[in-house]
């Protein structure tokens, strides 16, 4: 690039003159706004608003992914200038993409905190944009998808994951990352018979009704299997795509909570959510990335992956809706 073309190219979270375009900045300076989107609280004629929710009071084991958004988004800077590789159109700009900042809660005042993250998703939903969220523990997963649930009823859901998140507890009240999934369920969020959980390697003594495929089975059968199964059970309803980054094998993502061998490689999560093209996505999350595990960054580097991935799934279901 040249040194003048280097010049206008600085900070434009802030100095954007549109909501579209590649930004070609130092990955190593500048705002760390996700994939270099503007920062902006206005949703006017926004097709995607990109947000986090930096909470981690809902987990089991190690605590930290308060810290994943910025993790994620700081990652991000090293996409923001390639269009996605194997993709046949580019999201950022074709899309008017934002990022709308952080869910605003009191950290001291746990009790408030889901209808927080409910009334802030069904802001962006009420304005017509959709939304990829930066976690964060995958509890927040549970008032995020009452949001989606308000506007296209019982979700169907694609879940990424080592856990199922199906402990049964029927106190609604209780925040637990090991068991929005069971809630959602219960509480008639998601649809079960048109959902999927991929990546699972822990013990679950009642799916609820909920179809899985294990890790083993990832490994054995391959990418296209899983794809191919997720889609037939997901048909063309609307989807929300969760990925907590556990479902990731701990060697190439040790940077999260509770950490299980055996898990997914990255290459069968990228083909996995590549081929996923087609499904009507119509929200997602990444989820359990807690950077201070991994000194390396790659979890949060596969994080922001993960979202970028989510953001052209959005992007081929709204040019097909």
């Amino acid at each position: 690039m040249a040194l003048e073309d280097a010049k206008t190219q600085v900070d434009t979270a802030f100095t954007r003159k549109g909501l579209r375009g590649l930004a070609f900045e130092n990955a190593f300076a500048g705002a760390t706004s996700f994939l270099r989107r503007s920062y902006t609280k206005d949703l006017t004629g926004v097709d995607l608003a990109i947000t986090g929710v930096p909470f981690d009071q809902a987990v089991t084991h190690r605590t930290g992914t308060r810290f994943g958004p910025r993790a994620i988004r700081e990652a991000s800077a090293l996409q923001a200038f390639d269009p996605p590789y194997g993709w046949p159109t580019n999201p950022l700009e074709d899309m008017n993409i934002i990022d709308y900042g952080d869910v605003a809660f009191d950290y001291a005042h746990t009790p408030s905190f889901p209808g927080l993250v409910t009334d802030h998703i069904r802001t962006i939903l009420t304005a017509g944009a959709g939304t990829v969220t930066l976690g964060g523990d995958h509890f927040i997963t549970l008032p995020i998808l009452r949001a989606y649930a308000e506007k296209y009823g019982p979700m169907s859901v694609i879940h990424f994951d080592a856990h199922s998140d199906l402990w049964a507890d029927d106190d609604m009240d209780r925040i637990d990352h090991g068991t929005f999934f069971y809630k959602a369920v219960k509480s008639g969020v998601i649809d079960p018979k048109t959902s999927v959980q991929i990546g699972i390697r822990t013990a679950c003594d009642d799916y609820l009704g909920v179809d899985y495929i294990d890790a083993r089975t990832v490994h054995e059968k391959g990418s296209a299997h899983v794809v191919a199964r997720a889609k037939e059970i997901v048909g063309n309803r609307p989807t929300y795509v969760t990925f907590d980054i556990d479902c990731l094998d701990p060697s190439v993502a040790p940077g999260t909570g509770t950490p299980v061998w055996g898990g997914l490689h990255s290459w069968q999560a990228a083909a996995c959510l590549r081929d996923l093209a087609g499904i009507n996505m119509v929200g997602g999350d990444i989820v359990e990335v807690s950077p201070a595990y991994d000194t390396t960054g790659a979890t949060a580097i596969a994080g922001a992956h993960v979202a970028h991935e989510l953001i052209c799934l959005y992007h081929w279901a709204k040019t097909r809706r």
